[in-house]
């Protein structure tokens, strides 16, 4: 279970109080590494997101033997993390905010298994969020019971070279 993450951004404070409003959560600031923040969920997962300014990069044992922080500024505009994360807000809360702060959202069917909401912080980073309806429909797809059908049909699929 993923209990928080960190991603870079270009205004850590404005994207960890918009994301607190769509996980009606609290923003808290990071002291570790100054201009962060976290958003806390507040949910029984003990779910956050860490929002450090954009080009920072982690590096191991810099801080006694813990990981450190450096900035590197010729980062790329898009990246490839991304992460599925339940939210107790549904589809139109999540389309009016996203519509509010200029975000991109769309709604989306991965390949007829489950759906999520596509929600592109700053028009840069994408989070695919699962109001609880979709939730419910994820954690079936990747149920233990499920699993083995869900790897024979993607094992089946042959990758293209």
């Amino acid at each position: 279970m993923l209990h928080h993450i960190s991603i870079s951004v270009n205004n850590p404070l404005h994207v960890a109080k918009v994301l607190a409003e769509v996980f009606r959560g609290k923003v808290v600031p990071f002291p570790p590494h100054p201009g962060s923040y976290m958003m806390l969920a507040r949910d029984k997962f003990g779910t956050a997101i860490e929002l450090y300014p954009i080009g920072t990069e982690l590096i191991p044992n810099a801080n006694q033997g813990q990981a450190g922080f450096q900035l590197d500024r010729q980062t790329s505009y898009y990246i490839p993390f991304h992460a599925a994360i339940s939210v107790p807000a549904n589809l139109e809360e999540i389309e009016r905010i996203g519509v509010r702060f200029g975000w991109q959202v769309f709604p989306c069917n991965r390949d007829g298994l489950f759906d999520v909401v596509e929600f592109w912080v700053e028009n840069r980073l994408m989070l695919e969020l699962l109001t609880p309806a979709m939730a419910s429909k994820y954690l079936e797809c990747f149920s233990p019971e499920n699993l083995p059908a869900l790897i024979e049909q993607f094992s089946s699929i042959e990758s293209p070279n």
